[in-house]
């Protein structure tokens, strides 16, 4: 059970917080009394999701992060720390996409794209517990994919971040358990974050929940796997997807 004096005075940070599926995270987290810090590339994006929250009554700061740059994760981290005395939780979200064909696929892209959705994830998560253990207690949900199951054509990079996402949370539920920090992933499926109101009948009968999912359907995720009372929750991962991903398909 979910409860929102679960998140009162919490101190949450979340990554890639400027928009879509974090930014949606940070206003339930912010809706329930947390403290959320948006980490976002974006400085206009940050500070427009900085603006909308506080206006609303929550408690948000801005932190212009690049998880491509140790250098600026350690600093986050150390402002946080400073600023708010500890990190109660950590989503991961931050992420980018780019699909291509393999044979056309350069390094730099490779690299560009696992160094922001997988090694963004493994340093903001280190940094972050080394604060947490302080304290004994934290919790860290990492944002995967559904396609770290499943694929289309020209996706290699994306798809190996996602999948790396879901192996690297075993590993560090299993490396931090004694420090008592739980790890956690979610794989959404099909999360529309543009215009809902444009998605078409068929969109939405493609999910077994009769419709696409929203970034909403991932916060009540979070807050799920964050919440004190699902404490045995750990080294797992959650596909919100609304059934898609097991649908079996026929060809006829």
């Amino acid at each position: 059970m979910v409860k929102a004096s679960d998140y009162a005075g919490k101190i949450v940070i979340v990554t890639g917080a400027g928009q879509g599926i974090g930014r949606g995270v940070a206003e339930a987290y912010a809706a329930r009394e947390a403290q959320v810090i948006l980490a976002e590339l974006n400085p206009d994006l940050g500070s427009e999701a900085e603006r909308l929250i506080t206006e609303q009554g929550g408690k948000a700061l801005f932190v212009p992060t690049d998880v491509r740059d140790p250098d600026q994760i350690v600093e986050l981290m150390h402002r946080v720390r400073d600023d708010f005395g500890t990190v109660d939780i950590l989503i991961n979200n931050a992420g980018l996409s780019s699909f291509g064909s393999p044979y056309e696929l350069s390094v730099e892209m490779w690299d560009t794209i696992v160094d922001t959705n997988l090694r963004g994830v493994f340093l903001c998560s280190r940094e972050a517990a080394k604060i947490m253990r302080l304290r004994n207690t934290g919790s860290i949900v990492n944002i995967a994919s559904t396609r770290a199951f499943q694929s289309e054509a020209n996706s290699e990079a994306y798809a190996a971040s996602k999948g790396g996402i879901i192996a690297l949370t075993h590993a560090l539920a299993a490396s931090l358990a004694f420090d008592g920090i739980r790890v956690n992933s979610i794989s959404p499926g099909w999360i529309e974050t543009g215009d809902y109101d444009k998605l078409r009948d068929l969109d939405h009968m493609q999910h077994w929940s009769g419709r696409v999912g929203q970034a909403g359907d991932i916060a009540n995720a979070c807050l799920f796997l964050t919440s004190p009372g699902n404490g045995f929750v750990n080294g797992t991962n959650l596909t919100i997807d609304g059934g898609m991903t097991k649908t079996m398909i026929y060809v006829p």
